[in-house]
This record gives C-alpha cells, sequence and structure tokens, in this order.
C-alpha cells in the first residue's frame, strides 16, 4: 500500500464490522489439519524443489529477484512464489525527501516457468512509510503480486472515464477472504477517493494488531512489523500484498550472516470460497532468511489449486 491520503481516523467506522463479524458464524477458514504442509526452509533453499528466477533489478546496493518454486515431482505444480532480496539490497536504499509520500517502485518480472496467475511483482521501497502515518509511518516494503497485466495496472488513474465505476464494483462476497474489510467501507468514503491510483483499493484483516489502537481495541495493539492486504479493481481481487518492515526483515538475519532463531516464518492467510482467475493461490505468506543463498524471501507459500 502506498500513495494513500488514507489516515488512522478513518479505519475506525471499520470497529462495527468487527462486533458483526464476531456475531456471525464463523468464517470457512482452513484449520491446520487441512493445510498443506509449509515447505521448509531448507526445500525453499533447494532440497528437494526446483526454483526459477526472474531476471535481477538493482535494488538498494544488491538485487531483488523473483522466484517460483516447482515440485520436483511435477514440475507444472507450484509450492512458492516470491521476492528475494539479496543482503546488500536492505542497504544503501534511498532516504527520499518526500516523507511519507516518498516511494521507490521497482517492477519485477517472473521466471518464465511460472504456472500461477501471477503476472508481475511491484516491489515498493517507503522510506518514511506511508498513510495513515501513525499506524504505517516506518520504513518498509510493499510486495504487490498481481494477477493482472501491467497496461490494466496503469489503467488505473482518475483520468480514466471509468474509475470511479471501476473503482466501486467490488467482488463478489465468495471471492472476499474472511475478516477483510475495503478502505471504502472502512472510511465511509467513495471507492474513488481512496483507490490509490496505479494500485486499486485496499483491503484490510481487521484482526491485525497495528489496527487494533485505531479499532477501539488497545489491548491488541501492536506496532506494525508485517500485515497481508489484498486490492481489487472493477470486480476482482488484482493483488496480494505482504507489506514488512526493514527491521522486521533484518531480525531474520543474525550479525554474523546466518538465520536468527525464528528466520523462517510462516503465517497463515483466511481464504476466499472462490478465485478469479482460477489457478494457484496461497494459504500463507512467508518471511525468512536463507542463509545459503544469503537472501531474504517474501514468499507466498502452500500454493494450491483454486477455483
Amino acid at each position: 500500500m502506498s500513495r494513500s491520503s488514507l489516515q488512522a481516523s478513518d479505519l475506525v467506522p471499520a470497529l462495527c464490522l468487527i462486533t458483526l463479524l464476531a456475531g456471525c458464524d464463523e468464517p470457512t477458514v482452513p484449520t491446520e489439519k487441512n493445510r498443506a504442509a509449509p515447505v521448509p526452509i531448507a526445500e525453499v533453499a533447494g532440497g528437494h524443489s526446483i526454483r526459477h528466477y526472474g531476471m535481477p533489478m538493482r535494488v538498494g546496493a544488491g538485487i531483488a529477484r523473483t522466484y517460483v518454486i516447482l515440485s520436483s515431482a511435477d514440475r507444472d505444480v507450484p509450492l512458492e512464489i516470491g521476492v528475494a532480496l539479496s543482503e546488500r539490497a536492505l542497504d544503501g536504499l534511498p532516504a527520499g525527501e518526500g516523507g511519507h509520500e516518498a516511494l521507490f517502485a521497482t517492477l519485477l518480472t517472473l521466471p518464465v516457468k511460472n504456472p500461477t496467475p501471477y503476472q508481475f511483482v511491484e516491489l515498493d521501497w517507503n522510506p518514511a512509510g506511508h498513510e495513515p502515518a501513525t499506524i504505517y509511518g516506518l520504513p518498509h516494503f510493499d510486495f504487490h503480486f498481481y494477477t493482472v497485466s501491467r497496461e490494466t495496472r496503469s489503467s488505473i488513474v482518475p483520468t480514466n472515464p471509468q474509475f470511479a465505476a471501476q473503482a466501486a464494483n467490488f467482488p463478489g462476497e465468495e471471492f472476499r477472504p474472511p475478516f477483510y474489510v475495503d478502505a471504502a467501507t472502512a472510511a465511509g468514503a467513495p471507492a474513488a477517493a481512496v483507490t490509490v491510483p496505479m494500485m486499486g483499493l485496499h483491503w484490510f484483516d481487521v484482526r491485525s494488531p497495528e489496527l487494533q489502537a485505531a479499532l477501539g481495541n488497545p489491548a491488541g495493539y501492536q506496532p506494525f512489523t508485517r500485515t497481508f492486504i489484498e486490492g481489487t479493481w472493477d470486480g476482482r481481487f488484482i493483488f496480494d500484498e505482504p507489506m514488512i518492515t526493514r527491521a522486521w526483515l533484518l531480525a531474520k538475519r543474525l550479525s554474523s550472516g546466518v538465520a536468527a532463531p525464528g528466520a523462517d516464518e510462516v503465517i497463515p492467510l483466511p481464504l476466499a470460497q472462490r478465485y478469479a482467475p482460477v489457478g494457484y493461490y496461497p494459504q500463507a505468506y512467508r518471511i525468512a532468511y536463507d542463509p545459503r543463498s544469503r537472501d531474504f524471501l517474501v514468499g507466498l507459500t502452500q500454493l494450491t489449486w483454486r477455483e
């Protein structure tokens, strides 16, 4: 998420949605029993899988490149898709002079062998964070995994005559993951007013610890370290977005260049009933440090076929 003017106070109306969720039947969320097992970091690093890389791009003093991990038993089955940041990529990053408006975007191509619905990745470096500044005003990266083309992303601009109508065209309920609320509903504003140009309308998980103070639940609050956002445009979800602070990534690596305890973090995601387009989608996302390649990894993992 970036380039947004959404304020922390704008999220307060979503408190009523939390109350409604609590009073309804529990949404369908995969249990540990029926989830696919996480791919171990050793397997991600090489092991019993095949990893293909996309074209490297300069980020900071290092490089960023996408990757797709395929099953060695069936090379048409993806296990994980993600971004690998070399150690030096977290050094020498631009400081920016635009405050919370500063953003440095890098578009990353995916590997040629990519049996997933994702078409490209936008990696954003936000040196001073972004709005709401009281929540997300920390130096962090946004990893946008898009299921639409670059041309579609580029058409998401207010000068588009259909901008307001396409922004307000929400996916059907069956396509929405449990617990997620769109920024327009949270702010009580028209969708076009909070849709981020060149991105889309952002959706937040109302259980996210960094949102709890704004939502009237101070006991559940924790400062932002990592979160997972969804984005929509013209009737469908078009991107998945892990958003992670630079400090949280660095904490995965010890100063000696080896993985820190808890360096391989796999966070489960709530799943929608249906997906469009059909294909392989994540049941979790990974934040890790790979001591073999000396890369920081941010991936969509436990990919399973969804329709």
